[in-house]
């Protein structure tokens, strides 16, 4: 039996980690701790799984404590993304496992102190990409390794945030590089490690261009400059694009959401937690708009971009190789769709040949069929019949967030920057 301690008791936590481990996997697994800054969360956590009722609670300035009097094998890490590193480097100083969520961190150097811990550690770091486990991805993994498009030569990468779950960044804590690291990280840290994984080759360099658009009080769609507003309370929501495109007055329009649908819950019983901030406050200091080119170790280039505010959401890729191509298209969350859309396949190009499409198995459950089996990975250990790896470690972690930083620093400042100079590698011999 494993016996797990969770720092950081959020949605994601309770849905992804805690839930799972009390309804499938008991037989391998022990909740013992629960360690957060507010107490309230505890509160909710419980009411939604009583029968942890007897874990143990810990403040966020508790943790030797909590180690010492609930001795866990495994620390899970599901707090704000700033918060990870310090929890992350604790536990390997105690030589405990860790299961972080993505981001690993939220700069280079702090992925570098994790690494550098990790070195000296016989813990291990395992970082949830479960973007990974994705049927449509792992069938790309495969389509590559079988060796469909030869040596991979670029890919075109394009993702799509709709208004809805775009706006949502911009009404919480990630709106604040402090906390987030800014959108390239928290969220396009997630796509960058994809594409890391396809290939199986390490970004080198990056030149990118951001802006902020949409959002913040200089943004067109603001009816009033004025901060400090709220949706619950504002006197000019109904003035406000995003709010009525998902609110109707009389509040019976109910979207869904993997991350944000019951975020307005949180509202009242969390401290100081409001997912319902104005997306027009000035405080704003993230982009919603990046394009970058990245260069890999062994050849490949990637032209990617992303952006936080369309009508839509989902992405469009295509992996060109030497031997043929691959593309998809996906179009997430299709009741927030406002126009018919088909079902996902993969189209196969060789260079000299007939078109093949590919109609993938699809799976239930979050982030595309691939949180139920990243969870079993997690709690069970890898599955030993898959051919190839796909649980992430340190050192994954660490280039898709130092990739994601290398693109908001290149937009600010006009240059190119290379992974390894902001991740200083050099005594690094471990992942």
């Amino acid at each position: 039996m494993k016996k797990f301690a969770v720092c950081g008791v959020s949605k994601r936590a309770n849905g992804m980690f805690i839930k799972p481990m009390l309804e499938k996997f008991s037989h391998t697994s022990q909740l013992v701790a629960l360690l957060d800054k507010d107490s309230k969360r505890f509160s909710v956590c419980k009411d939604e799984f009583p029968q942890i009722l007897n874990v143990p609670e810990f403040r966020n300035h508790e943790f030797e404590k909590m180690v010492h009097e609930t001795k866990p094998d495994c620390v899970i890490v599901t707090g704000r993304d700033d918060t990870h590193v310090e929890y992350i480097v604790r536990a390997l100083e105690h030589d405990l496992d860790v299961i972080t969520e993505k981001p690993m961190a939220t700069t280079a150097a702090d992925c570098k102190r994790i690494m550098d811990a990790e070195k000296e550690s016989k813990g291990k770091v395992t970082v949830t990409f479960n973007y990974r486990y994705s049927p449509y991805h792992t069938k790309l993994k495969e389509l590559i390794l079988e060796g469909k498009v030869g040596r991979i030569t670029s890919v075109d990468l394009n993702w799509y945030i709709d208004t809805y779950h775009g706006s949502s960044y911009f009404q919480r804590w990630n709106r604040k590089r402090e906390f987030s690291g800014g959108l390239s990280i928290h969220k396009s840290s997630h796509h960058f490690d994809l594409v890391n994984w396809w290939l199986d080759q390490k970004p080198v360099e990056v030149f990118a261009f951001g802006a902020l658009n949409y959002y913040g009080d200089q943004s067109e769609h603001n009816p009033v400059q004025k901060d400090g507003r709220y949706c619950a309370t504002c006197d000019v929501k109904h003035q406000c694009s995003y709010y009525s495109r998902w609110n109707s007055r009389s509040n019976t329009i109910k979207v869904q959401d993997d991350h944000i649908d019951s975020d307005a819950k949180r509202r009242d019983t969390y401290t100081n937690y409001r997912p319902d901030q104005c997306i027009f406050d000035s405080e704003i200091n993230i982009e919603d708009t990046y394009t970058a080119t990245i260069k890999y170790d062994k050849g490949a280039l990637l032209s990617y971009s992303i952006n936080f505010s369309l009508p839509y959401e989902g992405y469009r890729l295509a992996i060109n190789g030497t031997k043929g191509r691959l593309e998809t298209t996906e179009f997430h969350a299709p009741s927030r769709v406002p126009f018919p859309v088909p079902e996902q396949t993969i189209e196969y190009f060789p260079l000299f040949g007939s078109k093949e499409s590919i109609h993938v198995v699809k799976r239930e459950g979050g982030h595309g069929g691939g949180d139920p089996v990243i969870q079993e990975d997690i709690f069970l250990g890898e599955d030993p019949t898959r051919p190839y790896k796909i649980l992430s470690g340190s050192m994954d972690g660490a280039y898709a967030v130092t990739t994601g930083e290398a693109v908001w620093r290149s937009a600010k400042e006009n240059k190119p920057f290379y992974i390894d100079e902001l991740l200083n590698l050099q005594k690094v011999t471990t992942s």
